[in-house]
């Protein structure tokens, strides 16, 4: 997995700076939440921000009384969804931003053997969740942007390596693969697209994927 566990850090980077889209700062919220590993990285990087804010040379705020009634006066933050508990099959970070647990998907066939449900989606990005039955390759394809996918529950590999539960598939304009879950289960994933895929590959084989044989 070195494409992704390369980027993996950086996109990790990203979400301590706050810079991430709404759906990756779920998804890389989740991870962490369900890899000790990385939680431990991402509290190294913000030890070493505030280390850095604190050395850093202090500069005056303007209109600083102004700023802080603005504060002051603007709306609480959300508590989170209603009705889900810590029983939930999803990570809190995912929890939140789907506003359902999972046993409450309203998933919706997009090919034999394959589920969606999609979250959110635009021109710049996508998010949905996808649940692809023990065995079940999804067609070959390749990438025009990035794609960031995490595993929830169950399996699946491609020619990156072998993906389970808490994991992160990174793909871009380089990767061209197959995925396929693992027969040990059901596959369920989160998957957050900046660009449309494009098919590829043998067209009886991609006919087979599609059918689900």
């Amino acid at each position: 997995m070195s494409l992704s566990s390369e980027r993996l850090d950086f996109l990790i980077a990203h979400y301590v700076s706050g810079s991430l889209p709404e759906p990756a700062r779920a998804l890389v919220g989740a991870h962490l939440e369900m890899r000790a590993s990385a939680a431990g990285f991402a509290r190294t990087l913000e030890e070493m921000a505030g280390d850095a804010l604190h050395d850093g040379e202090s500069l005056a705020v303007s209109a600083r009384d102004r700023r802080l009634k603005e504060i002051f006066r603007s709306a609480p933050m959300p508590s989170g969804p209603r009705g889900i508990g810590a029983a939930s099959k999803f990570p809190a970070s995912l929890r939140a931003y789907v506003g359902v647990d999972l046993p409450d998907i309203p998933w919706k066939l997009s090919l034999p053997g394959l589920r969606r449900h999609v979250l959110e989606k635009s021109s710049e990005v996508e998010a949905s969740l996808l649940w692809a039955r023990p065995g079940r390759a999804l067609p070959r394809h390749r990438h025009r942007g990035l794609e960031l996918t995490l595993v929830l529950e169950g399996e699946f590999h491609d020619q990156q390596g072998r993906f389970r539960k808490g994991d992160v598939a990174i793909a871009d304009e380089t990767v061209q693969h197959r995925p396929i879950a693992g027969r040990c289960g059901p596959c369920i994933c989160f998957l957050v697209l900046f660009a449309p895929i494009a098919l590829s590959g043998s067209p009886f084989r991609l006919i087979g994927d599609i059918i689900g044989i």
